[in-house]
């Protein structure tokens, strides 16, 4: 079986509601729906998500790569994963959703050639993974309620988005915390918000509402100062933006840059990429977990899923996406039960893509 073109859907999906982060604010998802096609008839689905703020990407610049990429593959077989990865790594630096779209994609197509669903090829720890729900910023009462409305829908582990003032981002996390009660996780994510002092300083005020960690506290660059945050936290610290690759995870591991590290498929390229990151990651004694851009579809959302289903060292997940999509472009793939995420038992993603036009 040969690989010998690919057809590029893009798309504007409203979200639900807008949703805010420290550093701006999305009301529309931008995305790339491929398939990618073979001499044999048998197609392999893949997304990539644009975002100027984390990978740098438009979507008429994803569009682009993908078919750069693609056109470098084109006769090779998509069972020869290592090739694939290497002739890609070698084509272009960074575009990463478009990579991702494609790896998707090949992954979709080997499930599919070996009958299997990806998360049994991938390690098939187990057939489901558990999100939590993210809340963007808004007023603490606002965000409270919403918590409320996320425990009475299933969910046991909240995100808390921040990064305005001091006392805006406590009068949140304490607001939540009265809202949901003891029992529920709370997890705080400021998305390179503040100054590693001033990292510091909040964290040990909030600290007192029982936080699981607090994600991403400095900016992506300032691998010193996450070091020094994580020092000095009483908090677990994760990494996110200052982690696209496995040689990002090496360098943070190596510095004691974070505790944990958030892994995402358009962060890093796709699946390959990502085993990489948490290879490194358990052998080093840190846990993992598997997030996804606002804008991302239960297309990729499946893929994420599958992986963080396949391995232990990946913990948990922030896979809620689909959660705040209008519309899903395609029927099948994982299914919502509350916070677990069900996956399909057919093979590759399991995706439903008859009413998918090209």
């Amino acid at each position: 079986m040969k690989i010998t073109g690919v057809k590029i859907k893009t798309m504007e999906i409203p979200l639900l509601e807008r949703f805010r982060i420290s550093s701006g604010a999305s009301s529309v998802s931008l995305t790339s729906i491929i398939e990618l096609e073979t001499d044999e008839g048998l197609t392999g689905y893949g997304e990539g998500v644009a975002s100027r703020y984390v990978t740098g990407e438009n979507l008429e610049g994803m569009v682009n790569a993908i078919n750069i990429l693609v056109r470098s593959i084109i006769g090779l077989n998509p069972l020869d994963l290592e090739q694939i990865y290497w002739t890609m790594e070698g084509l272009m630096v960074r575009n990463s959703g478009a990579k991702a779209a494609v790896d998707i994609a090949i992954h979709d197509l080997v499930g599919k050639i070996l009958q299997q669903p990806i998360y049994k090829l991938l390690g098939g720890y187990q057939d489901y993974f558990l999100t939590d729900l993210s809340l963007g910023i808004s007023d603490p009462e606002t965000m409270a309620q919403k918590s409320k409305k996320a425990v009475e829908q299933g969910f046991d582990t909240i995100k808390i988005k921040v990064g305005t003032t001091f006392k805006e981002d406590i009068s949140r996390v304490k607001t939540i915390r009265e809202a949901v009660g003891p029992d529920i996780v709370l997890r705080v994510d400021a998305n390179q918000a503040w100054s590693p002092k001033e990292a510091v300083k909040i964290i040990d005020k909030i600290a007192e509402f029982d936080l699981e960690f607090v994600e991403q506290p400095v900016p992506a660059w300032d691998i010193d100062g996450l070091a020094y945050v994580t020092e000095h936290s009483p908090v677990p610290i994760m990494a996110d933006e200052a982690v696209l690759n496995a040689r990002d995870a090496f360098k943070v591991i190596k510095e004691h840059g974070s505790d944990l590290i958030n892994i995402k498929l358009m962060k890093c390229g796709g699946i390959r990429e990502a085993i990489k990151i948490n290879t490194i990651a358990e052998a080093s004694g840190v846990k993992c977990m598997l997030g996804c851009m606002i804008s991302e579809t239960n297309v990729s959302v499946t893929a994420a899923a599958s992986l963080g289903a396949a391995l232990k060292n990946i913990m948990t997940g922030d896979l809620d996406s689909i959660f705040a999509l209008k519309e899903l472009p395609v029927k099948g793939g994982v299914s919502a039960q509350g916070k677990k995420l069900m996956l399909p038992q057919a093979p590759g993603l399991g995706l439903k893509t008859d009413l998918l036009h090209f």
